[in-house]
């Protein structure tokens, strides 16, 4: 994500600063942000952690956000924006409890802000299987409207540009999707020959991801670019 956010920031003629470790600026230590944030207009925050850990997933977003809205409060920033994920409000649990600690902290700053939530990416699919070996892929019931990064890096520029409104309205991909249908596609597309099962994940988790609030709301903003669209395009094929 981080790469599409520089990439449509920097067509739309914004000077970028990235803050990356590979930059010196990490967002768990605080260390080189206030140098790298000071004077900007907007700070758009993509960082991530893969866990299923509710605990975990809380650390994490919660001192990113911490640190990083210490150092724009003393760099003066105007704008700080956060990616967060559409339908989470009822499933406060396992990775989605970080995101919901993430905007609560967001909102308890004192930097305006904004919270983008977007639905799951094209290239979430893809993700789980290439954690998995073997000619099985288990993937959750999941019931979503997922979206390209690339339209969702473009969709977060335009929120930062926009100013602060507390919540932007959010954007879902163009069409309803089940991930272990998406899967099989990709599997198939990609020559793998994967056999995919769906399982049914237990408690609120599972719960959530099933019950179809993933998919957001009817007034979502929505995308263009269809998965099939995706599958065959150069954010695939390259990636």
């Amino acid at each position: 994500m981080g790469r599409h956010v520089v990439e449509a920031a920097s067509a739309a003629g914004h000077e970028v600063v990235v803050l990356s470790r590979a930059n010196g600026a990490d967002v768990l230590t605080g260390v080189g942000l206030a140098e790298r944030v000071r004077g900007a207009d907007a700070v758009i925050d993509v960082a991530n952690t893969t866990t299923l850990s509710a605990a975990k997933a809380r650390a994490f977003f919660e001192t990113a956000t911490r640190n990083l809205l210490d150092a724009e409060a003393r760099g003066g920033v105007g704008h700080h924006v956060a990616l967060s994920i559409v339908g989470i409000d009822g499933i406060d649990a396992s990775y989605y409890a970080g995101k919901l600690a993430q905007e609560r902290a967001v909102a308890a700053g004192g930097v305006p802000f904004t919270i983008a939530r977007a639905g799951q990416f094209h290239e979430f699919a893809g993700q789980l299987l290439s954690g998995m070996s073997g000619p099985v892929a288990v993937m959750p019931k999941l019931l979503m409207r997922p979206v390209a990064a690339r339209e969702v890096g473009a969709h977060l520029v335009r929120v930062a540009e926009a100013g602060a409104v507390g919540r932007a309205r959010d954007l879902v991909g163009p069409r309803d999707e089940v991930l272990a249908d998406v899967a099989r596609r990709q599997s198939a597309f990609d020559g793998t020959r994967r056999h995919v099962l769906e399982v049914r994940l237990p408690g609120a988790y599972g719960r959530g991801l099933a019950s179809g609030s993933l998919r957001g709301g009817s007034d979502a903003l929505q995308g263009e670019i269809t998965f099939d669209e995706w599958l065959r395009g150069e954010d695939h094929l390259r990636g």
